[in-house]
């Protein structure tokens, strides 16, 4: 079957017709939909007159800041907000503080460090995985008051 241009024609008037249709009816859609939504919403305004319901509260863990503990390694200060972190940290050695503090605060890649302090990556990486499990034993004793021996 041959198309004409007549047909080709009339085709294209039909789908742009269709296509205006189907505009239409979803704009309507949209319409009606917003309209829904309108009606069903209730201002916050009209909420705190009538009821006098507050818009925010506030817990009392937020409300008290936080206690400070301010330690210097390496020449800088760092602030932090666990005291028995702070105090597990003071005991360590200052040479394991100072590879902690360089590898967590400063970024500073193991083999960084280990160039600094003369050292391998593997050796360093050890170094660090060692003072962080002596760092735990610490935060342990200090958090149910034991009294253990520390070796490194």
């Amino acid at each position: 079957m041959a198309c004409t241009e007549a047909y080709k024609e009339h085709i294209m008037y039909t789908f742009n017709g269709f296509c205006k249709v189907v505009i239409h009816n979803a704009a309507i859609t949209a319409w009606h939909d917003q309209h829904r939504r309108h009606k069903r919403k209730i201002s916050l305004e009209y909420l705190t007159e009538e009821k006098f319901y507050p818009l925010g509260t506030t817990e009392e863990y937020f409300e008290s800041p936080y206690e400070e503990y301010p330690i210097t390694i390496c020449g800088q200060t760092v602030i932090l907000t666990n005291g028995e972190l702070a105090a597990a940290l003071l005991s360590l050695p200052e040479r394991n503080r100072e590879i902690i503090f360089l590898y967590f605060f400063g970024h500073y890649t193991q083999r960084e460090i280990g160039e600094m302090y003369g050292r391998c990556r593997s050796t360093t990486g050890y170094q660090i995985r060692r003072t962080l499990k002596l760092l735990q034993r610490k935060m342990e004793v200090l958090s149910h008051g034991e009294s253990e021996s520390f070796a490194l």
